[in-house]
Order: C-alpha cells, then structure tokens, then sequence
C-alpha cells in the first residue's frame, strides 16, 4: 500500500510542478514588449479621437458647445486644446519620447473625460488610465525614443 501513495504523491508533485511551471511562463517575456503594447494601445486611443475631430471641425466645435458642457472653458478653447493634447500625447506615447510627460498630459485629459464628460464609462477611462499609469510610472521601456536619449546622454557624460 505504500508504494502505491508514494507513487501517486509523486505524480501528485509531478502535476503541481509542472502547472507551476506552465503558470511562470509569462514571466519570461520582457516587460519591455508589454511597456510596447500598452503605448500603442492607448497611442491609438487619442489618435483615432482626434482623427476624428479633425475630420468634421465644425461639429467637433457643436458637441464641445452643447453635449461635452465643460465647466470654466469655453467650447472654442477647450476643442483646439482637446484635439492638440490628443495629437500631441499620443505621438509621444507612440515614439516613446518624453513619455511620461505625454502620459500626464492624457491622464488629465482622461480625468476630463471621465469628471465632466462621460462619467457613465468609467469602465473604458480606467482601461486607458490603466496604461497611461503603466508608462507613468515605469517609462516607455527598451523600444523608445526616451530609452535611446538615455543611453546616448549617459554615454556621453562618462
């Protein structure tokens, strides 16, 4: 009878370390790849909303007026200034250059949206807040403008 629990404590161990193992996998791809996936993700975002500013000027201006109502600013400022953070944020997050500034930049646009505009779709605003935080906080990562400057500023002061 011994021989049979150890042998089925064995297998026992056997399953829970490869499920252990099979669980770890992930750990082997570089944060890097997912600092990659997060900026574009959000890059895209902000691009596709300003595209889409861009592409009827006139009405953009009418939903700012009438359906976005945002407090203290008036529609004819806060449209440009929407549309010229979207542009310019989600070109740096794409690049990677200077992207933690840029990820700033969204989160307040992100706040924004979600304070005074849409505060119905918290569910997609923390998606985009989430990667915005991701890049905030740990950088653009290997594939990035900002990671170059920071190698050839670091070799050129040593």
């Amino acid at each position: 009878m011994t021989a049979i629990s150890e042998q089925s404590s064995s297998n026992l161990a056997g399953v829970v370390g490869f499920y252990k193992r099979i669980i770890k996998l992930p750990e082997y791809l570089p944060f890097s790849l997912i600092q990659l996936a997060a900026r574009v993700a959000v890059a895209h975002v902000f691009w596709q909303s300003a595209q889409s500013k861009l592409a009827s000027w006139p009405v953009t201006l009418q939903l700012f007026a009438s359906e976005y109502n945002l407090p203290l600013i008036d529609p004819s400022i806060a449209a440009p200034l929407a549309t010229t953070a979207e542009i310019t944020g989600s070109v740096l997050i794409f690049l990677g250059l200077f992207s933690r500034l840029a990820a700033l930049m969204l989160l307040g646009v992100v706040s924004v949206i979600q304070i005074f505009v849409y505060p119905e779709n918290w569910a997609e605003h923390l998606l985009w807040a989430s990667l915005l935080f991701l890049v905030l906080t740990r950088g653009a990562g290997v594939f990035s403008l900002d990671y170059v400057a920071e190698r050839t500023l670091s070799a050129s002061a040593k």
